[in-house]
């Protein structure tokens, strides 16, 4: 079990003797807990309250506290969601790696992963309902992400372009990540990214995401006039909305 005392992107003040016998402490509660997965404690500034939230991609537990909260409030707290925790891992679905074999929604429609031994053909290629991987097999798993990653920045991008020329605007670039917690975002300057992994998703839920993040080029809010376009854009926005909240985790654990 693995314990952080805040997150890797927050500055970590030297430690005294006595801080560090207290987080000795700490890790020694939060394996007592046994919990059945790693649990990661991050102070965040705009907490109010002592909250948890299970990070669906790694499996992790994070407890979030507000700043001054001890930890071992926290851990009280974390201790009183043991079942809360055993329910939510239980339902999370099991990681789904790319090998041969292994079925993943493309677009989301399944495909087989296999091995091709066919000359004259891609090292990557969708055919038949497969997607046939040449070469070594080490390297499958690398050569079908590489390639998904390809396809979702292809399809996202020529999506988005295609909207905003809808609307008036212009995308200045595209970019495809693998963020955890947004599926989408729009900057200031016309420079929208997203998650590649929306490549498993149905096109419909593609093209709300996509229509999302162009309606923010002309509108950097979420009001009423936000909304009213991307309901232009992409009618029924609800409907993939919801698709998205279901089946959040399970776009998370493929590769």
């Amino acid at each position: 079990m693995s314990f952080r005392g805040v997150s890797s992107h927050e500055a970590r003040p030297p430690r005294s003797p006595r801080g560090e016998s207290q987080l000795a402490d700490i890790r020694r509660q939060v394996v007592a807990l046994d919990l059945g997965t790693s649990v990661s404690i991050r102070i965040s500034p705009r907490a109010r309250r002592v909250g948890l939230r299970i990070n669906a991609a790694d499996r992790v537990v994070e407890l979030v506290l507000p700043p001054g909260v001890p930890a071992s409030h926290g851990l009280r707290f974390l201790a009183s969601k043991r079942g809360w925790i055993a329910a939510r891992l239980e339902a999370l679905p099991l990681p789904a790696p790319f090998a041969e074999g292994a079925i993943v929604p493309v677009l989301g429609v399944p495909h087989r992963i296999c091995c091709a031994v066919e000359a004259g053909i891609p090292p990557v290629a969708i055919v038949d309902g497969e997607i046939r991987v040449r070469g070594d097999p080490m390297h499958l798993a690398r050569r079908v992400r590489d390639y998904l990653v390809a396809k979702a920045r292809s399809e996202l991008a020529s999506r988005a372009r295609r909207l905003a020329a809808r609307i008036g605007h212009n995308v200045a670039r595209v970019t495809v990540r693998d963020t955890k917690s947004r599926w989408g975002s729009c900057s200031g300057r016309g420079n929208l990214s997203f998650s590649w992994r929306l490549i498993f998703a149905p096109e419909p839920v593609l093209d709300y995401v996509v229509a999302h993040e162009v309606a923010h080029l002309a509108e950097m809010n979420h009001g009423p006039r936000f909304w009213h376009l991307v309901e232009s854009l992409s009618p029924d926005s609800a409907t993939p909305r919801a698709w998205l909240k279901r089946h959040r985790s399970q776009l998370l654990s493929y590769g």
